[in-house]
């Protein structure tokens, strides 16, 4: 299994992946807010989403997962 860990803590603001969804490299993923700025989380790698273990307005630390691709 990959994943797709939180580069920095913040809070979920969006989620562009469902479950499904083939992902590319570069592709954003979802939108974290950290200290009132907008993160963009994009995937360094390539695969189908399995499973999204965040929802919008979750808290998430520094490497958390957020998405496993299979």
């Amino acid at each position: 299994m990959k994943e797709i860990t939180a580069s920095m803590a913040g809070t979920v603001l969006n989620i562009f992946a469902k479950e499904g969804d083939q992902i590319n490299p570069g592709q954003e993923v979802l939108m974290l807010e950290s200290m009132k700025m907008e993160i963009p989380i994009e995937s360094g790698i390539e695969g189908v989403v399995k499973e999204v273990k965040v929802n919008i307005g979750d808290f998430v630390n520094e490497g958390d997962v957020l998405l496993v691709l299979g």
